[in-house]
Order: C-alpha cells, then sequence, then structure tokens
C-alpha cells in the first residue's frame, strides 16, 4: 500500500527528488510524524508532503516564515504539484522515483489548522474579499487535481477541537463553520481523547487535557517546556498543535479508516 499525506513536515520536498531520510523529519510537536506510525502499523510506504506552517492558499492567507521572510509553502502551489513533479520523475536508468497504483494508495489531507488561526481567519488577516468558504473550495479543489491524475481513496480531515483551549469564542464558531463539510471527524476523536484521555495517551501521571507542553512568549521567541519529562500525559503539544501521542493514537485510527472500520469516519464512493 501506498500513504500520500499533505500538511506536518518541518523541511519542504525537493520537487525532483524526495529523499527516504526526509519522511520521519520532526513534527511540529517535535515528536515523529503521524503517518509514519501509520506505515509502521500496517507496512505501507508513505510519502510526506506536508510543511509545518504550511496554509491551503497563501492566495487566501499567506503566512510568512520569520526565518526566512518568504511564504510558507502552501498546499495548492508547493505540496500537491511537488507530488505530481515526484511521480513523474524517473531515474537515469528509467526507474521511476514512485509507484502509486490507484487502487491501493490513500491520500490524506489534513489542512486548516493556520488557516483559521491568528494571522489568519481568527484576526481577519486573510486576503480581503475572501471568506472561510473560499478556504474550504480551497481544499476540494485539491482533491479534484489528484483526481484528475488517477487519485481515487481519499481521507479528508475536520480541523481539531483547536477552540478547546478556551482563548477565543470565535474559534469556536470558525471550526464548526469548516467542519460542516467534512469526512473524518477529527474533532470527535479529539473531544473523546479529551473526555477519555486513557483511551489514547499512555502517560504514566495524571492526564493534561487542557495545558500544553511548548508555551511561548507573544512573538514566539522564547519558549518553555512544561512538564517535559511527562510529554506522553497532555493532548496538545502548544496551543495549536496536538501532542506526539495525540497523533500516535491517530496513526491508529487512521488504520482502521482506511480498513473501513472507524466509527470517526464515513466512506463514500464514486
Amino acid at each position: 500500500m501506498e500513504f500520500v499525506f499533505f500538511r506536518i513536515m518541518k523541511v519542504s520536498p525537493s520537487f525532483t527528488f524526495l529523499s527516504p531520510g526526509l519522511q520521519d523529519t520532526p513534527a511540529a510537536d517535535g515528536g515523529r510524524p503521524w503517518p509514519s506510525y501509520v506505515g509502521q502499523y500496517i507496512g505501507a510506504r508513505f510519502h510526506n508532503y506536508a510543511v509545518s506552517g504550511a496554509v491551503c492558499s497563501n492566495s487566501l492567507t499567506p503566512r510568512i516564515a520569520q526565518a526566512t521572510g518568504e511564504l510558507f509553502p502552501d498546499v495548492s502551489s508547493y505540496q500537491v504539484p511537488a507530488f505530481f513533479a515526484d511521480r513523474q520523475y524517473t531515474y537515469p536508468n528509467g526507474t521511476k522515483f514512485m509507484g502509486v497504483p490507484p487502487e491501493s494508495t490513500v491520500y490524506a489531507i489534513m489542512i486548516g489548522g493556520n488557516d483559521v488561526r491568528a494571522d489568519g481567519y481568527l484576526t481577519d488577516s486573510q486576503t480581503k474579499g475572501t471568506t472561510i468558504a473560499d478556504y474550504i473550495d480551497c481544499v476540494f479543489q485539491q482533491i479534484d487535481r489528484l483526481f484528475q491524475r488517477g487519485a481515487r481513496n481519499f481521507v479528508i480531515h475536520t480541523l481539531g477541537t483547536i477552540n478547546t483551549t478556551g482563548v477565543a469564542q470565535r474559534m469556536l464558531e470558525q471550526v464548526a463553520l469548516v467542519n460542516a463539510f467534512a469526512l473524518v471527524d477529527l474533532e470527535g476523536l479529539m473531544k473523546d481523547t479529551h473526555k477519555n484521555p486513557s483511551r489514547n495517551l499512555n502517560g504514566t501521571v495524571s492526564y493534561n487535557v487542557t495545558g500544553y507542553i511548548n508555551r511561548c512568549s507573544l512573538n514566539g521567541t522564547e519558549c518553555v517546556r512544561y512538564d517535559n519529562d511527562n510529554r506522553d500525559a497532555f493532548i496538545w503539544y502548544d496551543e495549536l498543535h496536538p501532542s506526539e501521542q495525540t497523533w500516535r493514537s491517530y496513526a491508529k485510527n487512521f488504520v482502521s479508516i482506511i480498513n473501513g472500520r472507524s466509527k470517526w469516519a464515513t466512506h463514500l464512493s464514486a
């Protein structure tokens, strides 16, 4: 089985060659990216085109990386085109770099946290004249692009429960609006983890479902790890990103999703 994922890696994949060593580059929480766990659990090869900090389209919610002063590589103009380019790449000996047979390849898209956060729709920082509806259109436009190139099996995610930290009522409204369209209920799964952490986390101390590990100043320049020795007990890594253990739990559920046995997904077929 092949597994193609769009959206957590800290480095940008090459347009012509994606080194297998980049696949386990740490996620935004500093841990192992959850697609790597999926590959481990079911023996699938995975191709990770996710970029930490990315949005669906910089034409809607442009985000500048402070380290480089440049836009984050987004899904629409970088990540999906990078996959298309890698798919066409052939080694000098004529062997294709990537084989993605339609019947046994799953395409997963998980995007939205950076789009609706501060510096995005939450603070009215989107491009003038655009709305969250444009963001939703953007997500499905990427599905259509992949479908036109032969992709047939998709896993589309809701936003997680990024409103449960209680920072902004408006975030609750935005999560509810965006999640009205999705097929994988990531919100429901995370609510279940919030209510029943022992089902999904494996910490050895009391579970922490409202706090987070990485605490930074408002400008993000100074960060302190809180209770770093007990990271497995936290749902959240920071104000936006779930912890590695939350993602590991999701990876197990993802295996059930692609096998058609998860209560957190609605399965549709053409």
